[in-house]
């Protein structure tokens, strides 16, 4: 069960790292893209805008280092869920938009076609967030030697537990 773990903080770790990479050069582009949802108050989407890269950069990086797994992975179920909602919400409200979780935003002709595939990616992203929170102990992760070095399991030694 630990590969799954590593595994999935590799991808949900690598997924936010490239997300964030992408939207850095051009935090305009970010609050553009936070601000075509209509789901916040104008007041906070500048700052949202601008501090959501730098939290999935962070998030990305603890994950893919393994440090602080369970907490990283908590932070990162939460914005996948806050991402379908908003995703779902412009859908039903028929908006036309890229959903800027790559950088972009703003109005997206083909955007109806998209939203059930960028749903469905969340989900699965959300999925291994999950698991993470529930079963953080996996192989090559900087809290096997921080918090668990005293208690060796199959994740860190491939011996049984005791």
């Amino acid at each position: 069960m630990g590969w799954i773990g590593f595994a999935a903080r590799m991808l949900v770790g690598g997924v936010w790292i490239v997300a964030a990479l992408l939207k850095i050069p051009d935090l305009a582009s970010s609050v553009r893209a936070v601000r075509a949802y209509q789901l916040l108050p104008e007041a906070v989407v500048p700052p949202v805008g601008h501090a959501l890269p730098v939290v999935e950069l962070v998030v990305g990086l603890l994950l893919v280092v393994g440090l602080a797994v369970r907490p990283s992975a908590a932070v990162s179920a939460v914005l996948f869920v806050a991402f379908i909602v908003g995703i779902s919400a412009a859908w039903a409200r028929g908006l036309q938009i890229d959903c800027g979780c790559f950088g972009g935003g703003g109005y997206d002709a083909n955007a109806t076609e998209k939203y059930p595939w960028e749903i469905a990616r969340d989900l699965g992203l959300l999925f291994a967030s999950v698991w993470l929170v529930v079963r953080p102990r996996t192989p090559w992760a900087m809290d096997n030697r921080l918090l668990y070095a005293s208690t060796p399991d199959r994740t860190t030694t491939g011996e049984p537990s005791r």
